[in-house]
């Protein structure tokens, strides 16, 4: 999962990224509206985390003109407006949901991947294709109830997968949406790292479609 975190305190947003980090999620930083808002038009996220005290304007304001534009990724609210006709304000620019500050790093982190899967059409916290499973609370794969040990990197392209299936991902919004956009790598790393996912889920789960790019495939092994 790739989130746009925008917060003007810096302390804040580097504690929180990297707690978010080390959770698997892959966290950039805005410090102001106007940059939050550069980076949604010109990189592709699955969330956004929105203070609404921006030294640029108020948080309720971007919010609002992204919604007018069309952009229409979950957005959970973070910050200190406890008031009801804060939080009002808030949905009403078309938040997706609330957090007020102080705040545990794990409520963030359970609403975030709540957010995303609904925003998939997907309402339980465990994604499955077949007998393969993805727990988003955790972070943890199984395959046929039998846990799979898996790198932080190739979690986030098969969770991915497993959000989307089974539409088919094409490479790029791959990169897009599980690398750094400093990072983002060419398509033979991205190869190389499914192949590295066949090898430890069975070939067959993955497919290619060549020119588009690949789609999970729910596999049903035999005496599971």
């Amino acid at each position: 999962m790739k989130v746009l975190l925008i917060e003007d305190d810096r302390a804040l947003a580097e504690a929180l990224g990297e707690a978010l980090g080390d959770a698997g999620l892959l966290v950039e930083t805005a410090g102001t509206g106007g940059e939050g808002d550069y980076l949604l038009r010109t990189e592709r996220y699955d969330a956004v985390v929105l203070d609404l005290g921006l030294p640029d304007g108020d948080g309720t304001r971007w919010l609002a003109q992204w919604r007018e534009d069309a952009i229409d990724l979950p957005v959970l609210v973070l910050t200190a407006r406890e008031r009801w006709s804060d939080k009002a304000a808030g949905f009403s620019a078309g938040a997706d949901d609330y957090v007020t500050k102080p705040f545990e790093t794990a409520e963030v982190l359970f609403r975030l991947h709540a957010l995303v899967r609904r925003s998939h059409g997907h309402a339980h916290p465990v994604l499955s294709a077949g007998t393969l499973s993805y727990d988003t609370h955790t972070g943890s794969v199984t395959l046929a109830g039998r846990p799979v040990s898996l790198t932080a990197q190739e979690t986030r392209l098969l969770a991915y997968l497993m959000h989307a299936a089974p539409r088919v991902v094409s490479r790029s919004e791959l990169a897009e949406h599980v690398y750094d956009r400093d990072h983002e790598p060419d398509s033979n790393v991205i190869d190389v790292q499914i192949s590295r996912l066949r090898r430890k889920l069975g070939g067959e789960r993955i497919e290619t479609r060549r020119g588009q790019g690949y789609r999970l495939v729910a596999v049903e092994d035999e005496g599971a």
